[in-house]
């Protein structure tokens, strides 16, 4: 019967009782899991986790310049690790390190949530924080966006047109 249709004769299901089987054209089944299989793997989203490294005795300038570097990472969707690493005796005084961690998520709170609280291992103490979901944008927040782009073109345009008064 197969053979005769230009078919083959597939068992879809070979542990149900009875085994199920179909007549099927088997090039275009296995091409069509194929492209189903390709669909599944464009719709997922990889999670990178990326590093940032402090000592507990760090200076008010560092410590900005670390936090303004996990907000970048922090918007560009992927979770930060801050580890904390202790040296020689820094080890002795663990809530020193604590506090750095907890005013780096402070510093971060607006962009990101904390995964887990601090966490020593070894010598290193770290927490993860993850990004914000990002809400989707209203259509009325869409086009008040672009009106304001538009309007500052327009402004940033008019204002390279104007003559510039030239003293006498």
């Amino acid at each position: 019967m197969a053979k005769k249709a230009g078919l083959d004769l597939v068992e879809v299901a070979p542990t149900s009782v009875p085994p199920v089987c179909r007549l099927l054209d088997y090039g275009k089944f296995k091409y069509e899991q194929q492209k189903k299989e390709q669909q599944a793997r464009k719709s997922q989203k990889v999670q990178l986790q990326r590093e940032i490294r402090l000592r507990p005795k760090i200076g008010i300038h560092d410590f900005n310049a670390k936090a303004n570097i996990a907000k970048k990472l922090l918007a560009d969707g992927a979770k930060v690790k801050v580890t904390l690493m202790f040296r020689g005796r820094e080890i002795t005084h663990p809530e020193l390190g604590r506090a750095v961690l907890q005013r780096m998520s402070e510093a971060l709170s607006d962009v990101a949530t904390q995964e887990r609280q601090p966490l020593m291992e070894g010598r290193r103490m770290d927490i993860i924080m993850t990004p914000n979901p990002v809400k989707p944008k209203t259509k009325t927040e869409v086009k008040t966006a672009v009106k304001t782009e538009a309007k500052t073109e327009v402004k940033a345009v008019t204002k390279e047109k104007e003559p510039q008064n030239a003293k006498a």
